[in-house]
């Protein structure tokens, strides 16, 4: 399904050179790092990283998911992580085994992920193309610090390559085992992060594009949807069972629209609190509570209304910003410290902005659609919510494949100034 033809022998060999480089690479930093890329004090859990590994101690010995409250149950987080984690916890120990097992996981799907981007940078642009999206990705410090931090965005990432790729070859083969397939990654991708879970209404883009008989959309859609609340059922009964409630994701929902209304980390607009008596500014943005939703509206609406272009900016280009032209690096791996690695994701990300407004110019529509769907797909569901870098991170890859499309242009458009030259050289008497 993933093969490819068409492939010169030196291509497939530096693709197998870059598999074996980020596999050793990211093996190496991991086991050369270890406990450096904690975020938190594993004695006093007080980051995601840190937190998911005391949840998953309890969830392999005491068959309990929870977070944030002890050993009572909580359906505050989705179980995707803590279950991979708890299951190489239980292979390999609840100590250090069990954590550098998660590790090398994570650095077997950066590898795996070299692969795919390879598959769709041949598939939308071509094996050149290919070839410097790889190379970029290779060299691109965040992916290393990524395999080394307890958080589900290398997995997740991994899943995002595998949903894109599934969506190219089910518009293609148009049969039903790949909108199966559809529906059971969108399900996987949703147990790390809720928010994937309408990726599939960018076939509603795609079938009308590719004039898909009306039945054929309705039998998609419906085995898309019955794949993905089958998986996801088990979810639903465990909250159920636990809460005696239905909870779709988890029940913290409020937290990251509220926090997303917080501009720079900063309070609201001077005079909201006049206007909204009811609120505190100590108190405002704490918790997770059920009035959330209420409260972030109320921001929203109060700084359209007095800031009106800080707010517009804030909700469209602001969130652009925060996703993409922060690296994803906390924890700097020499010798790149983190003023420099945001320099060199600056740039990268002119030329990614570059090479999407080339492709747009050049490209085939046809061939550049799920790219473009995708991306818009996972940058707009931030637009309501809270939005920065560790949520823009697996997202970047989709952007390198872009700014890899304006980089093999550049070096097309000189290699045949060169040319040129050296034919006029040749002639010349």
């Amino acid at each position: 399904m993933f093969g490819f033809g068409g492939v010169s022998r030196g291509a497939k060999l530096y693709l197998a050179g870059l598999m074996a480089f980020v596999g050793i690479v990211s093996c190496v930093v991991v086991l050369a790092y270890n406990d450096y890329f904690f975020l938190g004090d594993p004695l006093k859990p007080n980051n995601d990283d840190v937190k998911y590994i005391q949840t998953s101690r309890l969830l392999l010995n005491e068959g309990v998911l929870a977070y944030n409250t002890g050993d009572k149950p909580t359906a505050f987080i989705m179980p995707g992580l803590p279950l991979i984690l708890a299951g190489f916890m239980a292979l390999f120990g609840q100590e250090e085994g069990g954590v550098i097992a998660y590790r090398l996981y994570q650095c077997i799907l950066q590898v795996l992920s070299i692969y795919l981007i390879f598959w769709l940078g041949k598939r939308i642009f071509n094996t050149r193309t290919a070839l410097v999206a790889c190379t970029i990705s290779a060299l691109y410090l965040p992916d290393y610090f990524s395999s080394g931090v307890i958080l589900s965005e290398t997995t997740f990432r991994t899943i995002l390559l595998l949903l894109l790729c599934v969506t190219i070859i089910a518009l293609e083969k148009n049969t039903a085992r790949y909108y199966i397939l559809i529906g059971a990654l969108t399900a996987a991708a949703a147990y790390f992060k809720p928010h994937a879970s309408l990726y599939p209404a960018v076939f509603l883009v795609l079938w009308w594009r590719h004039r898909l008989p009306w039945r054929s959309m309705l039998k998609y859609a419906l085995l898309m949807s019955g794949v993905y609340i089958l998986l996801l059922s088990p979810w639903w009964i465990r909250n159920w069972l636990t809460f005696h409630e239905f909870i779709l994701f988890t029940n913290s929902g409020g937290s990251p629209f509220l926090l997303g209304t917080r501009i720079h980390g900063q309070l609201p607009p001077a005079g909201f609190f006049e206007a909204y008596p009811q609120y505190d500014p100590d108190t405002l943005f704490q918790g997770a509570d059920r009035m959330a939703i209420q409260k972030g509206i109320h921001i929203i609406k109060y700084g359209f209304q007095h800031e009106p272009l800080i707010y517009l900016y804030w909700f469209t280009a602001g969130r652009w910003v925060e996703l993409y032209f922060h690296p994803f690096y906390s924890r700097p791996i020499w010798p790149v410290t983190r003023p420099v690695m945001n320099v060199i994701q600056i740039i990268l990300m002119i030329i990614n902005m570059l090479g999407i407004c080339w492709a747009l110019l050049k490209h085939r529509w046809d061939k550049l659609l799920p790219l473009i769907l995708a991306l818009g797909y996972f940058t707009v569901i931030y637009i309501p919510f809270v939005a920065f870098n560790r949520y823009g991170y697996p997202n970047m890859i989709l952007l390198i494949l872009f700014g890899s499309y304006f980089v093999e242009q550049l070096l097309g458009y000189f290699s045949k100034l060169y040319d040129n030259g050296l034919r006029r050289r040749t002639v010349t008497p």
